[in-house]
């Protein structure tokens, strides 16, 4: 039988080797203002991240549904320019009703006429410029589209990472439970300690081996949903080598060019961009539009007979004369169109900027808290763990305070895997330009699935996946471990 003091050592042994992952700081995690925090991510030296999004870009019917909307806005420019289908006329012209006088009455005969519209000159070039636009606005749906099959393959890859680190970390609190329960079962043996030490020593294995079910379903749902992102079978298995820990968190970048980034890459800023432009034209087409269209026309007129063939030529014009009602109504509202969408674009740089800003200062947060890990927390929480172990097997502790650590030392290591998954997330999020908000971080832990972190596109993006809950992608739990 083992003595409560080997048993002590090999729970320290046990703890040291939890921790040792933490002795050296994680990697990228020096501040270096340059880096901008995409630079972060998960690497595409990952070769499952990097098959698993090639996969995604080859296969996803999202990315082919946007491209062909691409392709019909482009069809629709040369229509716009156009000029309308000539009109050909056949008719006959006929003296009386009691026969066919054509070649016997000199106003009888056969007619064939063409008649052609033709806008105003630079009405036809102002349409093509507006189609033109509006096909460069639908374009950035593309743009948009592909940044969201990213992040949403790139966000439920983190949470696979995360799900495994979270395995890992329920085998080691298993075999600190187990050094544990035999140590109660020796006080127990001893006559030093009371049953219902080793009973519930036995209730936390059992409840671990819950735990495990549970996770295990988390992590073949993940994979299936990461598979069905890359449009793989769902069963494909999913080795991964990275590691959460290795990540650390995104170096802060320099507020001015984030910003610029962020402006630059926007899709919906483009959008927004090429629709102010199209606005604009749109007026200059609606004041054009008050100037008259021209119709020519000309036919030929054969009599038959010995009658020489007539022929006629016309040119006619439109007449604005509802242009109080009409014409000057089209320009008052293609202007306040043009202002509205102005304001919009306005709008969106504003919000744009804003959420540049809060991911920063959120990113900021999360490093200080990972840092207030590494350097003191989880090794606080190592020695509290080892402490209380060694007062319980003199008998100067209580088993629930074996109970309390060993459940702290694990969650504290699973919060601070948490507080480098949000920063990854952030990181997504602005590799993303998401618009969408940054929650608070509440009382300085970690939460699984911040927002902000997923992105859900401005209801400009039409037809593009929304991913901040990513269709398909399972969200990071929220549950920690209790008890580890």
């Amino acid at each position: 039988m083992q003595s409560a003091h080997d048993l002590s050592l090999r729970h320290l042994a046990l703890v040291l080797a939890l921790l040792a992952p933490l002795a050296a700081p994680a990697q990228g995690d020096a501040r270096t203002p340059s880096t901008p925090a995409a630079a972060m991510l998960v690497p595409l030296t990952d070769l499952t991240l990097a098959r698993l999004l090639a996969d995604a870009f080859e296969g996803r019917p999202e990315l082919r549904q946007a491209e062909a909307q691409v392709r019909a806005a482009r069809e629709r420019v040369p229509q716009a320019g156009a000029l309308p289908d000539p009109v050909l006329q056949v008719g006959i012209q006929n003296d009386g009703f009691s026969g066919l006088m054509i070649g016997e009455m000199e106003t009888s005969y056969f007619s064939i006429m063409a008649s052609q519209s033709l806008p105003f000159p630079g009405k036809r070039a102002l349409r093509t410029e507006v189609a033109q636009l509006g096909a460069r606005a639908a374009s950035t749906q593309v743009a948009r589209t592909r940044l969201s099959i990213e992040a949403e393959v790139r966000r439920g890859y983190l949470d696979l990472l995360l799900v495994r680190e979270r395995l890992v970390l329920l085998d080691r609190l298993q075999a600190l439970w187990k050094q544990s329960g035999d140590m109660a079962r020796i006080r127990y043996e001893t006559g030093e300690g009371a049953q219902s030490d080793l009973l519930r020593a036995q209730l936390e294995l059992n409840r671990l081996r819950q735990r495990r079910v549970a996770l295990d379903a988390e992590e073949r749902a993940l994979v299936q949903s990461l598979n069905r992102l890359s449009g793989r079978p769902l069963e494909t298995p999913l080795p991964t080598t990275t590691r959460v820990r290795d990540l650390g968190v995104p170096a802060l970048g320099d507020l001015e060019a984030t910003e610029r980034d962020a402006l630059e890459r926007s899709p919906e800023l483009a959008e927004r961009r090429a629709l102010v432009a199209q606005a604009g034209q749109q007026v200059a087409l609606a004041r054009r539009e008050r100037l008259p269209d021209f119709t020519v026309s000309a036919g030929v007129m054969p009599r038959g007979g010995d009658f020489p063939p007539m022929w006629q030529a016309n040119v006619g014009v439109t007449l604005p004369v509802f242009s109080g009602s009409k014409q000057n109504r089209a320009v008052a509202e293609s202007s306040a169109q043009a202002e509205a969408t102005t304001r919009e674009t306005e709008a969106l740089e504003q919000v744009l900027r804003l959420r540049v800003r809060e991911r920063l200062i959120a990113l900021a947060a999360l490093r200080d808290t990972a840092a207030i890990y590494r350097d003191g927390l989880l090794m606080q929480s190592a020695a509290t763990a080892e402490s209380t172990l060694t007062q319980y097997r003199v008998g100067r502790a209580s088993f629930a305070s074996v109970l309390e650590a060993n459940t702290g030392i694990l969650r504290d290591e699973e919060d601070y895997l948490r507080t480098l998954v949000d920063a990854q997330r952030l990181a997504i999020a602005q590799a993303e330009v998401s618009l969408e908000p940054v929650a608070s971080l509440g009382g300085g832990q970690a939460t699984g699935g911040m927002p902000g972190a997923g992105s859900t596109p401005s209801t400009a993006a039409r037809g593009t996946p929304s991913s901040g809950g990513a269709p398909g992608a399972a969200p990071a739990s929220s549950s920690s471990m209790s008890g580890m």
